[in-house]
């Protein structure tokens, strides 16, 4: 049994609190945030893991995919999030083509995740082929999460978004790829839409904590895009989400209020002016 603390509410979150919140079987929550209002209310309200997410593409974008997003946006919207967080581990996406091409490039591209934006870690898409990229940028103190299944910034070649490594040769690939990442020094893998007894095989198999996103309950942490469980996105229902809010609805009644007073006169009214 570890004699190490186990974390309390008020401690501030690090790579090394994830991986013993793993040992002490006390689950890991993330949620993902772009901007400095949003982060400081999730962070407050006491999350472990701030993921800024390459999601903001589709987001705060409104792209159709993650692939757009460049590593000046991701810099921006990580600055953002960290100035807001004085709790939460923050990790940031490292975007489409900003790793793929060498080690070198990408040991470029975390560094400035890191320095230019104040990030506590970046995250990584993919198994195998990653491998010794993932290696270098740990080597240097940059600390890495992986991410493997269904893997965004690869839609092009999946050409779809439905469940991952249901075929059994897939799901050795998957397990395989998942020792690997953690051999080369990641601190937590990302399981993204693949079946719960896959998901629940990699969690058991490996010492790194798994943070599951649609992979189901066995894994050690769940993640979940902030504007898909608080309901301000009404177009995206796949069967892992679980809406926590409404806030689609909320903002509507309350801007549909706001036109309605200016419109009457109603606002402002003599208390609020000066």
């Amino acid at each position: 049994m570890s004699t190490q603390k186990q974390p309390t509410r008020n401690d501030k979150v690090t790579t090394q609190t994830v991986v013993e919140m793993k040992r002490q079987g006390e689950k890991i929550s993330m949620l993902t945030a772009y901007d400095f209002t949003m982060a400081g209310i999730i962070d407050q309200a006491g999350v472990d893991v701030i993921l800024v997410g390459d999601s903001a593409s589709n987001v705060m974008a409104g792209h159709e995919t993650t692939v757009p997003m460049t590593l000046e946006h991701m810099i921006y919207h990580t600055s953002c999030v960290v100035r807001a967080v004085n709790r939460a581990l923050v990790i940031a996406d490292l975007p489409f083509m900003s790793y793929q091409v060498t080690a070198k490039e990408a040991l470029i591209s975390a560094g400035r995740m890191m320095k230019e934006a104040g990030a506590h870690a970046v995250k990584l898409e993919g198994g195998k082929p990653i491998v010794n990229t993932i290696r270098k940028i740990v080597d240097a103190g940059i600390p890495v999460m992986g991410h493997l299944g269904l893997t965004p910034q690869s839609i092009y070649k999946f050409g779809t978004y439905k469940v991952r490594a249901k075929e059994e040769q897939e799901a050795e690939t998957l397990l395989r790829d998942a020792k690997l990442l953690e051999e080369a020094g990641v601190f937590s893998i990302v399981l993204e839409k693949i079946p719960a007894a896959l998901a629940a095989k990699v969690t058991e198999s490996v010492s790194v904590p798994t943070i599951g996103i649609g992979a189901g309950s066995q894994c050690d942490g769940q993640v979940l895009v902030l504007h898909d469980m608080l309901g301000l996105n009404k177009d995206f229902s796949p069967r892992f989400l679980r809406r926590y809010a409404d806030l689609n609805k909320s903002m509507t009644d309350a801007v549909n209020n706001y036109i309605k007073d200016v419109k009457s006169g109603d606002f402002p009214n003599k208390d609020e002016e000066y």
